[in-house]
């Protein structure tokens, strides 16, 4: 798949002011600071597109975009920033999750995790809860260009040893680089295979 046209529709903080569920959708998200906003233009090719910053913690709404004219994907805002005051996280962890359980045209959450690291306890937490809830999901491996390719390997493979820990069958699982563009056609050609059927 190939994206020609990207513009943002709407910002909300409440599932039920989303746009009409009358397109697929597919949905990004993942803890601050890894790299959500910055992926999202690079498989755009709009460096506009999602509002990048130093700043972790940037994005606070539900954040629509038109794809192609025919899809949308939405920038959901990170989970478990620090940063921001107890109430106003827990309002955080609210409406995303009442958007995640109740829009019904969402085909897939991308989960962004930092490939650096070893696996956090609130990846694994938010992974788990989406596996609870049944909704789709790809682990998608940021920053892979920061890493020799033995210590990339070997972080993968802790990474999936983990996960294998709770789930019989792994979600589908993308390594990418915002920066080198890596991964991009793997991730267009899957999101295609949703979005186009």
């Amino acid at each position: 798949m190939i994206i020609k046209e990207s513009s943002f529709v709407k910002s909300v903080t409440n599932h039920i002011q989303c746009p009409a569920p009358t397109l697929h959708e597919i949905a990004f998200i993942g803890r601050s600071n890894v790299g959500k906003s910055s992926l999202i233009n690079m498989l755009c090719d709009n460096k506009r597109l999602a509002k990048t910053s130093s700043t972790p913690g940037k994005t606070q709404t539900i954040n629509h975009f038109i794809i192609n004219k025919s899809w949308y994907l939405v920038d959901l805002p990170g989970y478990g920033y620090a940063k921001v005051n107890k109430s106003l996280r827990q309002k955080f962890e609210d409406f995303i999750s009442a958007y995640l359980i109740n829009r019904e045209n969402l085909d897939c959450v991308f989960i962004l995790v930092d490939s650096r690291h070893e696996p956090h306890k609130i990846d694994l937490e938010f992974i788990r809860w989406c596996g609870e809830k049944n909704i789709p999901i790809c682990i998608v491996m940021t920053k892979a260009d920061k890493l020799k390719p033995a210590e990339l390997e070997k972080n993968i493979k802790n990474y999936q040893d983990t996960l294998f820990l709770e789930w019989a069958e792994l979600p589908p699982m993308f390594i990418t680089s915002a920066e080198k563009k890596i991964g991009k056609e793997e991730l267009l050609e899957y999101i295609g295979s949703i979005v186009e059927e």
